[in-house]
């Protein structure tokens, strides 16, 4: 429990846990597409069975579980919490999982009707995202690093949701801005302007609070994810432009992801707790995968031609499954016990035992998970030597990974559940209610 986070102000667990529970199904379904299309998902980026791979973790996997979890800690980071909020959640939920679906099918099939619903689906609900996150951030009572890095992910959602719908909109026959290639600037904007600012804000608070690491340097957390945007609006700039600096500008940006990476590293290995986490494992094979993406972008220029053909959809997959998948994972396995045990402390009230965050979510189930999920990262690198089988292979790691995240996930739910239950009812006991009150 650290001073300055206002956990008065949570919000009911139902809220994050609807994205968190939802999240695995997704990482499920893009582990079966790979195992159903095999190397045409891997073989181009521009591949209809790549682009519904990516969609189906960047908006069912990744984006559900960041509205999830942003729900959730800006009323306890900010100390602003967000009015009606439990309508606006599935107002948010039903449609971003609708939409979710609704992308992969339209890339696979084609179907113009399923990539306009798709697109009228998640610009409603991103857009809805957008405003409520605006909302709390503007009457945000604390500052910190962390909210100003929510409010930097914030507006790099917007510009990448905005460029996704017209992207979408023009495959399926309205093209808004005819003559510009956007897809380059709506995948540097989904991941560096959105995905990873988020990871970095989260990181700022989260990394110290449960790895139990020194704080990071208040010089880099203060101004990094405003350099990096700032960063990311040259390079769009020049993208657009085709000017000589584009590549400078990318290696500019690869060397601050790289640093920041660095820098979560060396304060995990000064970390108080020497005790093995598995944890913190999915958090540094994130950060391994962010220096190893750095690297690779930086070094695209470099590249011979038939390197230069392969690396971009490696460094994809290194952004995805490598970096944002095992951060977000490492986050899930520490945020949904400690969700579970501090509300029922709050009902409990001290007067019974609660199950700690331990009994909430096992170790040997996070070792097992981990264990798959680093094999599938191992799968889907070999895939790109040995596309026929490693592929499938990779996606059937990564199913099975999925399928066992969503066992653990839904597992802490269930006790939080059968808790409650049995607080409630001793606390009936304690005040019966009589027939004539």
């Amino acid at each position: 429990m650290q001073p300055g986070l206002a956990f008065e102000q949570a919000p009911p667990l139902g809220i994050p846990f609807r994205f968190f529970l939802t999240a695995p199904a997704f990482g499920v379904l893009a582990g079966l597409l790979l195992v159903w299309q095999g190397p045409e998902a891997l073989s181009s980026r521009w591949s209809p069975a790549a682009l519904a791979l990516t969609h189906l973790l960047a908006l069912g996997f990744i984006t559900m579980t960041m509205a999830g979890a942003l729900m959730q800690m800006l009323p306890v980071l900010a100390g602003s919490p967000v009015s009606r909020l439990r309508p606006l959640a599935w107002a948010v939920h039903v449609p971003l999982t609708s939409g979710a679906l609704l992308l992969p099918a339209g890339f696979l099939t084609g179907h113009r009707g399923a990539l306009l619903a798709a697109a009228a689906l998640l610009a409603a609900a991103l857009a809805l995202l957008v405003a409520i996150l605006a909302q709390s951030l503007a009457r945000a009572a604390v500052r910190s690093a962390t909210v100003t890095g929510m409010r930097h992910a914030a507006l790099g959602l917007a510009v990448a949701a905005s460029l996704g719908a017209t992207i979408a909109l023009r495959r399926a026959g309205v093209d808004l801005a005819p003559g510009t290639d956007l897809t380059p600037l709506h995948v540097a904007w989904g991941l560096l302007g959105w995905v990873l600012p988020l990871v970095i804000a989260v990181a700022w608070q989260v990394v110290p609070m449960f790895q139990l690491t020194p704080p990071y340097p208040p010089r880099l957390s203060r101004r990094f994810t405003g350099l990096l945007l700032a960063g990311l609006v040259l390079w769009s700039w020049a993208a657009l432009a085709a000017a000589a600096t584009q590549p400078l500008l990318a290696a500019a940006l690869a060397l601050a992801c790289g640093l920041f990476a660095a820098v979560t590293l060396r304060l995990q290995a000064q970390r108080r707790r020497r005790r093995r986490d598995f944890t913190l494992l999915f958090w540094r094979l994130a950060m391994v995968s962010l220096v190893l993406a750095s690297l690779l972008w930086a070094s695209l220029p470099l590249l011979p031609a038939a390197a230069a053909e392969v690396a971009p959809p490696v460094l994809g997959a290194l952004a995805l499954a490598g970096v944002a998948l095992s951060a977000i994972t490492g986050m899930l396995y520490k945020i949904v016990p400690f969700l579970a045990w501090f509300h029922l402390q709050a009902l409990a009230g001290g007067r019974w035992r609660v199950p700690s965050m331990k009994e909430a979510l096992s170790e040997s189930a996070v070792r097992l998970q981990f264990a798959w999920h680093f094999g599938t990262l191992g799968m889907l690198a070999a895939a790109f030597m040995v596309p026929e089988p490693l592929a499938r292979v990779a996606g059937a790691a990564l199913a099975v990974s999925s399928t066992l995240l969503a066992r653990n996930l839904a597992g802490s739910a269930r006790l939080y559940r059968d808790t409650r239950v049995k607080i409630e009812a001793l606390r009936r006991l304690e005040s019966p209610v009589g027939p004539h009150s």
